[in-house]
This record gives structure tokens, sequence and C-alpha cells, in this order.
């Protein structure tokens, strides 16, 4: 019988591009063929998504990159950006299933293109040219759409609101509906608060302030390893079977006068679920 690794080196690398990227870093270590295959164009071509060459023409830095095993090892390590300063496109390491952020730029805002309430401003930790900063408004709601066909088929996806608050007023007792769906078509709604978890530092009177607060016991957002804030929308599944605009939006639940400011909004991101 013959080994495993005493076949030729073009047959383990197609056993190789029917696994995973993780498993082929496990599989790399058994032996020099075994590595030698495990680094190959054919297999990791295999594990970039089928418009890779369109997605890289819009970022030349990437062009120059030698193999693909080091192209996909890039896409995944950091965002780049695409259509304009638009989008944001990254490879999610585990899997290679495609995370897009949509810039504010691209989003519905309200209030969003009138200078006295948002301004468009550089944040340093951003990774687009320019975020929302929200300084007064009235109403709070934004909304974003992508078409399925850009999204990996056959997977389910999670949306998230991607946003920072400095100082920010009004935001206490907002709940917020969260939609993401198919208009028309399969969707879901939920209630969440947007101001982060505060932590220490409650006397008596903010404990009962708590209890009688709409918004106790909503979930609330978590903070990112790039230092934003995010709290996630809804998830679908993304069978890419026809061509659909998967909607998004966050509307305040009820009416109200209340001003609320100091609100930076980055994006909205959507990424595959995947195991932990």
């Amino acid at each position: 019988m013959t080994r495993f690794d005493e076949l030729p080196e073009g047959c383990i690398a197609t056993i190789l591009s029917r696994t995973t990227p993780i498993d082929v870093g496990r599989f790399s270590v058994l032996s020099k063929i075994f590595r030698f295959a495990a680094d190959s164009d054919d297999v990791w071509n295999h594990f970039l998504p089928s418009d890779i060459s369109s997605i890289l023409s819009q970022s030349p830095a990437l062009s120059n990159i030698p193999t693909k095993k080091a192209l996909y090892h890039a896409l995944s390590d950091r965002p780049i950006i695409i259509n304009h300063g638009q989008k944001s496109f990254q490879l999610e390491r585990k899997s290679g299933k495609k995370c897009y952020m949509l810039a504010a730029r691209s989003l519905g805002i309200a209030w969003g293109d009138d200078d006295r309430y948002c301004n468009w401003i550089d944040v340093p930790d951003s990774r687009f040219p320019e975020v929302a900063y929200l300084r007064l408004v009235w109403w709070h709601e934004i909304r974003g759409v992508i078409n399925d066909l850009a999204l990996s088929p056959n997977t389910r996806y999670a949306a998230y609101l991607v946003f920072k608050m400095i100082d920010a007023h009004g935001f206490r007792n907002l709940p917020v509906d969260l939609f993401v769906g198919i208009e028309g078509g399969l969707s879901n709604t939920k209630t969440d608060c947007l101001e982060p978890k505060l932590h220490g530092g409650y006397g008596w009177y903010c404990v009962l302030r708590e209890v009688e607060d709409i918004v106790v016991g909503l979930p609330r957002p978590s903070v990112r390893s790039d230092g934003w804030l995010e709290i996630e929308m809804g998830e679908f599944f993304n069978s890419s079977l026809e061509d659909e605009e998967i909607q998004m939006s966050v509307v305040e639940k009820f009416e109200s006068d209340d001003e609320k400011g100091n609100f930076y909004l980055e994006g909205i991101e959507l990424r595959p679920k995947v195991d932990n």
C-alpha cells in the first residue's frame, strides 16, 4: 500500500485544496513534501474568492505579492479599501470567507447631508479616510444595503454596526430597532441599546435609575480589537442563488425630540458566523 506522503506533490496539493486553510497549516508540518504542497499556488488559489482579480484591481499595492499563500494571509491580516473608499474587504482567516465593511459614506444617515448636524472627519484609528461625526441630531436612523452576490455563497453572515461614542448624550434611554433582511423576504428585527454598559461608580441613586431605565436588560455593544464599538444587527444565510439586496437599518424605536450627539459612525460590517 502506498504511503500518503509517497503520493506525488500535485496529488497532495489537490487533496489539501479540498480542506481548509487551518487544515493546510496542520498538514504542512507532517513532512517536506507536505510542506511544499501546502505552499503551492494551486492550494491557496482554491481558498481565494473567484472574483479576487476584480477586487485586487482596486488595491494595486497587493498586485506584487509573489505567492497565493502570501496573498491570502495579507488579505486576512488586515482589510483593504475598495470602491473609492466606500467599502473595505478582508478574508476571514479560518475559512477564507469574504468580509466587507460598508463605510459611513455609503450609508443613508438621517441628517447626514447637513453639515450643521453631521461632519465628515478623519479619525486616526479608522480604516476609512473619513467617518460620520453626528454632532447633534433629533432622529437616529442609519440604513445600508449590499448585494448578496458580493458575499460568499452558502454562508451564514451577521451584520454589525461599528461606531464610537465620546462624551455622547441622548442614547442612555434610547432603544433602537436593528433590522437585517431581504425586502419582501426573510428578515429579523431586534431591539438593543447603543450606549455601552458603564462599569463601577454606581451609587444607590444610579442603581434605582438603572432599574427604571426602559432599556434595562437590552443587548449593548462590545469593544472590538481595533478599539471601536460594535453591536450585532442580525444574521442571515446567504445562498447567492438570487440577485437580491440585503437591507440593514438602525432606527429609533419611538419617536422622540430628544437631542442626541457625539456619535461617530465608521460603518456596517458583514462577516461570516464561524465556530470559535
